[in-house]
């Protein structure tokens, strides 16, 4: 692909990493009426569904390819959005957004450990800068890393995403998007009820219909994000794609704001760091990748 055809493949991440901002707060809301993992169950089952019903005829030549990375990618998004879900019963949506922020400078780091790609020197500077911010960011003043019990559901959940885009990144050339993003978003809806029993949910409350118009509304933007993913990470490498992806938490931090979530000025502080080792992180990573391709 050219490098201006290259460039639709990036204005879709754009896009969705604006749509992605805008779920933290709906997905707040909802849990007013509703548990976690059931929510998290319910909202990639609908997902899935709006696929199923636009592609159904593509599953007919499913490959064993096709089905293990898709399970596997949504074993990953089980865990990164259950946990995230979790982790915004107790903090700001604006907050949760900071953190799971983190999965961005954590993607070298996984290439490192998985693919052996050593991240250069700006790399680990953008990681420690991101590591005060977080201790800021999370009401840790003095230093001394204290997390609460929503702030390590939100860090596992950074780096169950990391996992996820490193994961998408590698198998995207080799499979079907189409069937794998179907199979990854049914895959992610029944791990998260299948694990409703673990945090002592139940099937037997039944939420108000809002809780179900949210249902529809997240499901079909979480069913284009996974897709545009899945698409555009075939021509945007995982590095170059996570500089776009670092744009959510200030999208859901505004939105916040709109919605009248107010960050302490310590934690206001410790965002702006985040995102600063964020970027410190991802622009090495893109001048390293123009590199490569001379």
């Amino acid at each position: 692909m050219s490098i201006q055809s290259k460039k639709w493949p990036e204005l879709a991440l754009v896009f969705i990493t604006l749509l992605w901002g805008c779920t933290f707060i709906v997905v707040q809301m909802a849990l007013t009426m509703g548990s976690p993992m059931f929510f998290v169950g319910c909202r990639f089952a609908a997902a899935g569904l709006v696929l199923l019903l636009l592609y159904f005829k593509v599953l007919k030549h499913t490959t064993w390819q096709d089905a293990i990375a898709g399970i596997g990618i949504g074993l990953t998004i089980a865990i990164g959005y259950g946990s995230q879900t979790i982790g915004l019963k107790s903090i700001l949506s604006s907050e949760s957004a900071f953190i799971t922020a983190l999965y961005v400078p954590l993607v070298p780091i996984l290439q490192w450990v998985i693919f052996k790609k050593m991240p250069k020197l700006t790399t680990w500077i953008g990681v420690l800068c991101a590591f005060v911010g977080l201790v800021l960011l999370t009401g840790n003043h003095s230093l001394n890393l204290s997390l609460s019990h929503g702030q390590i559901f939100t860090l596992l959940s950074a780096c169950a995403v990391a996992t996820e885009i490193v994961l998408i990144g590698w198998v995207s050339k080799y499979v079907n998007t189409q069937r794998v993003t179907i199979i990854q978003l049914l895959s992610a809806s029944f791990f998260a009820f299948c694990s409703m029993p673990i945090f002592e949910e139940s099937f037997t409350t039944t939420p108000p219909w809002q809780f179900w118009a949210i249902i529809v509304a997240i499901g079909i933007a979480t069913a284009l994000i996974q897709f545009v993913m899945n698409w555009a990470q075939q021509y945007v490498e995982p590095a170059r794609a996570t500089i776009i992806y670092a744009g959510e938490p200030v999208w859901a931090g505004l939105i916040g704001r709109i919605a009248g979530e107010r960050l302490s000025s310590y934690a206001i502080f410790g965002a702006i760091l985040v995102f600063i080792g964020v970027l410190i992180s991802d622009l090495k990573l893109k001048r390293s990748d123009k590199t490569s391709t001379t």
